[in-house]
Protein backbone atom coordinates (compact mmCIF):
# COMPACT_ATOMS: atom_id res chain seq x y z
CA UNK A 1 0.00 0.00 0.00
CA UNK A 2 2.98 2.64 -1.19
CA UNK A 3 0.68 4.83 -2.20
CA UNK A 4 -1.76 4.70 0.96
CA UNK A 5 -4.60 4.68 -1.07
CA UNK A 6 -5.32 1.23 -2.11
CA UNK A 7 -5.69 -1.89 0.04
CA UNK A 8 -3.27 -3.51 1.98
CA UNK A 9 -1.67 -6.16 0.13
CA UNK A 10 -1.03 -9.31 1.93
CA UNK A 11 0.61 -12.68 1.68
CA UNK A 12 0.10 -15.30 4.11
CA UNK A 13 2.97 -18.32 4.77
CA UNK A 14 1.78 -21.17 6.63
CA UNK A 15 1.97 -24.82 6.32
CA UNK A 16 -1.33 -25.80 7.88
CA UNK A 17 -4.07 -25.25 4.94
CA UNK A 18 -7.06 -24.38 6.98
CA UNK A 19 -5.01 -21.99 9.19
CA UNK A 20 -4.21 -20.02 5.80
CA UNK A 21 -7.54 -20.68 4.72
CA UNK A 22 -9.04 -19.01 8.34
CA UNK A 23 -6.82 -16.20 7.84
CA UNK A 24 -7.39 -15.57 4.10
CA UNK A 25 -11.44 -15.53 5.20
CA UNK A 26 -10.76 -13.12 7.67
CA UNK A 27 -8.42 -10.61 5.91
CA UNK A 28 -10.26 -11.08 2.05
CA UNK A 29 -13.24 -9.42 4.78
CA UNK A 30 -11.60 -6.31 5.16
CA UNK A 31 -12.48 -3.43 2.72
CA UNK A 32 -8.70 -2.51 3.29
CA UNK A 33 -7.17 -5.83 3.03
CA UNK A 34 -6.43 -8.09 0.16
CA UNK A 35 -4.58 -11.64 0.32
CA UNK A 36 -2.84 -11.90 -2.88
CA UNK A 37 -0.79 -15.41 -2.22
CA UNK A 38 -0.81 -18.19 0.21
CA UNK A 39 2.73 -20.04 0.55
CA UNK A 40 3.29 -23.44 2.48
CA UNK A 41 6.60 -23.57 3.34
CA UNK A 42 9.67 -20.87 4.12
CA UNK A 43 11.44 -20.72 0.96
CA UNK A 44 8.18 -20.34 -1.26
CA UNK A 45 7.05 -17.51 1.25
CA UNK A 46 10.44 -16.10 0.05
CA UNK A 47 10.33 -16.35 -3.39
CA UNK A 48 6.35 -15.16 -3.81
CA UNK A 49 7.27 -12.09 -1.51
CA UNK A 50 10.22 -10.88 -3.82
CA UNK A 51 8.00 -11.39 -6.57
CA UNK A 52 4.92 -9.43 -5.81
CA UNK A 53 6.18 -7.28 -3.05
CA UNK A 54 3.39 -7.36 -0.86
CA UNK A 55 2.39 -5.23 1.54
CA UNK A 56 2.89 -7.68 4.82
CA UNK A 57 3.57 -11.33 4.62
CA UNK A 58 2.22 -13.32 7.98
CA UNK A 59 4.72 -15.85 8.76
CA UNK A 60 4.23 -19.09 11.04
CA UNK A 61 7.53 -20.13 12.70
CA UNK A 62 7.70 -23.44 12.20
CA UNK A 63 7.52 -24.46 8.23
CA UNK A 64 9.33 -26.68 6.00
CA UNK A 65 12.72 -25.47 4.16
CA UNK A 66 12.87 -22.20 6.34
CA UNK A 67 11.19 -21.50 9.32
CA UNK A 68 9.13 -18.06 9.53
CA UNK A 69 12.28 -16.28 11.70
CA UNK A 70 14.68 -16.76 8.82
CA UNK A 71 11.66 -15.84 6.52
CA UNK A 72 11.54 -12.57 8.41
CA UNK A 73 15.24 -11.86 8.15
CA UNK A 74 15.60 -12.60 4.77
CA UNK A 75 12.74 -10.00 3.79
CA UNK A 76 13.67 -7.42 6.25
CA UNK A 77 13.68 -4.23 4.68
CA UNK A 78 11.82 -5.57 1.84
CA UNK A 79 8.18 -5.43 3.72
CA UNK A 80 6.44 -5.92 6.96
CA UNK A 81 6.78 -9.31 8.27
CA UNK A 82 4.56 -10.14 11.40
CA UNK A 83 5.40 -13.30 13.03
CA UNK A 84 2.10 -15.34 13.41
CA UNK A 85 2.68 -18.68 15.68
CA UNK A 86 1.36 -21.34 17.92
CA UNK A 87 4.64 -21.46 19.89
CA UNK A 88 4.85 -19.02 22.71
CA UNK A 89 8.67 -19.48 23.23
CA UNK A 90 10.75 -16.43 24.54
CA UNK A 91 13.47 -17.52 22.28
CA UNK A 92 11.69 -17.05 19.00
CA UNK A 93 9.89 -13.45 20.26
CA UNK A 94 13.99 -12.32 20.63
CA UNK A 95 14.86 -13.34 17.50
CA UNK A 96 12.13 -12.53 15.71
CA UNK A 97 12.65 -8.94 17.06
CA UNK A 98 16.22 -9.08 16.23
CA UNK A 99 15.38 -9.77 12.30
CA UNK A 100 13.47 -7.11 12.23
CA UNK A 101 9.36 -8.56 12.65
CA UNK A 102 6.68 -5.64 12.85
CA UNK A 103 4.75 -7.68 15.71
CA UNK A 104 4.73 -10.86 16.89
CA UNK A 105 1.46 -12.78 17.54
CA UNK A 106 0.26 -16.13 18.99
CA UNK A 107 -2.50 -17.72 16.87
CA UNK A 108 -4.70 -17.87 19.69
CA UNK A 109 -4.91 -13.69 19.90
CA UNK A 110 -8.37 -13.95 17.77
CA UNK A 111 -8.79 -11.71 14.71
CA UNK A 112 -9.40 -8.76 15.51
CA UNK A 113 -5.90 -8.61 17.01
CA UNK A 114 -4.48 -10.00 13.48
CA UNK A 115 -6.63 -7.22 12.08
CA UNK A 116 -5.17 -4.60 14.19
CA UNK A 117 -1.20 -6.18 13.82
CA UNK A 118 -1.95 -5.81 9.91
CA UNK A 119 -2.86 -1.95 10.25
CA UNK A 120 -0.35 -1.40 12.82
CA UNK A 121 2.43 -2.37 10.93
CA UNK A 122 1.20 -0.58 7.64
CA UNK A 123 1.38 2.70 9.93
CA UNK A 124 4.91 2.02 10.94
CA UNK A 125 3.49 0.82 14.51
CA UNK A 126 4.00 -2.84 15.66
CA UNK A 127 1.92 -4.69 18.23
CA UNK A 128 2.89 -7.62 19.67
CA UNK A 129 0.42 -10.12 21.89
CA UNK A 130 -0.48 -9.25 24.79
CA UNK A 131 0.41 -11.97 26.77
CA UNK A 132 4.03 -12.20 25.11
CA UNK A 133 4.54 -8.33 26.38
CA UNK A 134 3.61 -9.11 30.06
CA UNK A 135 5.73 -12.33 30.22
CA UNK A 136 8.39 -10.60 28.85
CA UNK A 137 8.29 -7.60 31.00
CA UNK A 138 7.93 -9.88 33.89
CA UNK A 139 10.98 -12.14 32.77
CA UNK A 140 13.00 -8.92 32.15
CA UNK A 141 12.69 -7.78 35.70
CA UNK A 142 14.13 -11.15 37.12
CA UNK A 143 17.87 -10.94 36.96
CA UNK A 144 19.47 -13.89 35.59
CA UNK A 145 16.33 -14.64 33.29
CA UNK A 146 17.24 -16.53 30.19
CA UNK A 147 14.90 -16.98 27.19
CA UNK A 148 12.96 -20.63 27.32
CA UNK A 149 14.67 -23.14 25.02
CA UNK A 150 12.57 -24.51 22.98
CA UNK A 151 12.86 -27.71 20.35
CA UNK A 152 12.07 -28.70 16.78
CA UNK A 153 11.65 -26.64 13.86
CA UNK A 154 13.13 -23.07 14.22
CA UNK A 155 14.89 -23.62 17.55
CA UNK A 156 18.49 -23.04 15.79
CA UNK A 157 17.50 -19.86 14.06
CA UNK A 158 16.54 -18.80 17.88
CA UNK A 159 19.02 -20.25 19.76
CA UNK A 160 21.38 -16.66 19.03
CA UNK A 161 18.06 -14.87 20.88
CA UNK A 162 20.19 -15.15 24.88
CA UNK A 163 22.54 -12.69 23.91
CA UNK A 164 21.75 -8.73 23.23
CA UNK A 165 18.68 -7.59 21.16
CA UNK A 166 20.50 -4.16 20.32
CA UNK A 167 23.86 -3.08 20.69
CA UNK A 168 24.83 0.37 22.83
CA UNK A 169 23.32 3.45 21.54
CA UNK A 170 26.24 5.02 18.99
CA UNK A 171 24.61 8.05 20.67
CA UNK A 172 23.60 8.61 23.92
CA UNK A 173 18.68 9.00 23.98
CA UNK A 174 17.91 12.72 25.00
CA UNK A 175 15.40 12.75 27.96
CA UNK A 176 12.53 13.11 26.05
CA UNK A 177 13.84 10.39 23.54
CA UNK A 178 13.79 8.02 26.38
CA UNK A 179 10.02 8.82 27.59
CA UNK A 180 9.17 8.06 23.93
CA UNK A 181 11.02 4.74 23.56
CA UNK A 182 9.40 3.82 26.91
CA UNK A 183 6.46 5.09 25.77
CA UNK A 184 6.89 2.52 22.64
CA UNK A 185 7.44 -0.23 25.00
CA UNK A 186 4.67 0.21 26.75
CA UNK A 187 2.91 -0.26 23.35
CA UNK A 188 1.68 3.03 22.80
CA UNK A 189 0.81 3.86 19.16
CA UNK A 190 2.66 7.55 17.99
CA UNK A 191 -1.26 9.28 18.14
CA UNK A 192 -1.14 8.08 21.51
CA UNK A 193 2.34 9.07 22.60
CA UNK A 194 1.94 12.49 20.94
CA UNK A 195 -1.48 13.02 23.40
CA UNK A 196 0.45 12.20 26.35
CA UNK A 197 3.33 14.23 25.68
CA UNK A 198 1.41 17.09 23.57
CA UNK A 199 3.62 16.87 20.80
CA UNK A 200 2.57 15.95 16.90
CA UNK A 201 2.34 13.06 15.75
CA UNK A 202 4.89 13.85 12.75
CA UNK A 203 7.40 15.21 16.15
CA UNK A 204 6.76 11.50 17.98
CA UNK A 205 7.79 10.30 14.65
CA UNK A 206 10.95 12.47 14.44
CA UNK A 207 12.05 11.39 17.73
CA UNK A 208 11.52 7.85 16.79
CA UNK A 209 13.36 7.64 13.56
CA UNK A 210 16.59 9.51 15.90
CA UNK A 211 16.23 6.92 18.36
CA UNK A 212 16.09 3.67 15.89
CA UNK A 213 19.72 5.45 14.23
CA UNK A 214 21.36 5.68 17.93
CA UNK A 215 20.19 2.33 18.42
CA UNK A 216 20.31 0.86 15.39
CA UNK A 217 17.18 -0.65 15.81
CA UNK A 218 15.06 -1.76 12.89
CA UNK A 219 11.79 -0.52 13.80
CA UNK A 220 9.79 0.39 16.68
CA UNK A 221 9.74 -3.34 18.11
CA UNK A 222 13.55 -3.12 18.10
CA UNK A 223 13.34 -0.02 20.76
CA UNK A 224 10.88 -1.79 22.84
CA UNK A 225 13.17 -4.71 23.33
CA UNK A 226 15.91 -2.47 23.76
CA UNK A 227 13.78 -0.96 26.97
CA UNK A 228 13.49 -4.03 28.14
CA UNK A 229 16.76 -4.92 27.85
CA UNK A 230 17.93 -1.97 30.01
CA UNK A 231 15.10 -2.52 32.11
CA UNK A 232 16.55 -5.79 33.19
CA UNK A 233 20.12 -4.64 33.22
CA UNK A 234 19.52 -1.54 35.97
CA UNK A 235 17.11 -4.44 38.35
Amino acid sequence: MGSGTGSVRILIADDQADVRSAFRMILDAQPDMTVVAEAADGAAAVAEARRLRPDVVLADIRMPKLDGLEVTRQLSGQCKVIVVTTFDLDEYVHTALRHGAAGFLLKRSGPVLLIEAIRAAVAGDALISPQVTVRLLRHMALPGTEPKAGSGAGAGAGAAAAGSLTAAPTEELTAREREIAEQVADGATNAEIGAGLFISPGTVKNHLASIQRKLGARNRVGIAAWVWEQAAGNR
